[in-house]
């Protein structure tokens, strides 16, 4: 299965997803077979013969040259995407990512009194630096 099934998903993130899951350790290992075949199928796992241009759905046969996949690549590792390794974060990135969903769930509606309970007490006891 690939992404030109469907058009309107993003091939970065298709291939993001796969990658997550292949390193996701509660994901079955025929789940992380399938994945990583995808990946290969898409030309975004490094093994296969494919450019990463196929990613996007070009051809072979279409003139995209090296300095085009160079320029790719640049525009995605700016942003913290690599096509070689998933984006790193510092602990101090993730606890306020940690930080921010607490914060979140408080003002959530569809979060439970219990649930924003838990938020709160977490929030008080880890304050924002």
């Amino acid at each position: 299965m690939s992404t030109t099934n469907y058009p309107d998903k993003n091939p970065v993130n298709v291939a993001g997803g796969l990658k997550a899951a292949i390193h996701n350790p509660n994901v079955s290992e025929e789940a992380k077979e399938r994945a990583a075949e995808r990946l290969h199928e898409m030309g975004a796992d490094g093994e296969s013969q494919s450019t990463p241009q196929n990613i996007y759905g070009y051809s072979d046969s279409e003139s995209i040259t090296q300095q085009d996949v160079a320029y790719a690549r640049e525009i995605l590792e700016a942003v913290g995407y690599s096509i070689d390794k998933p984006a790193e974060s510092t602990h101090d990135e993730h606890q306020t990512r940690v930080l921010a969903g607490y914060k979140a769930a408080l003002s959530n509606p569809h979060v439970s009194n219990e649930a924003k309970e838990h938020a709160q007490a977490y929030l008080d006891k880890h304050p924002a630096a």
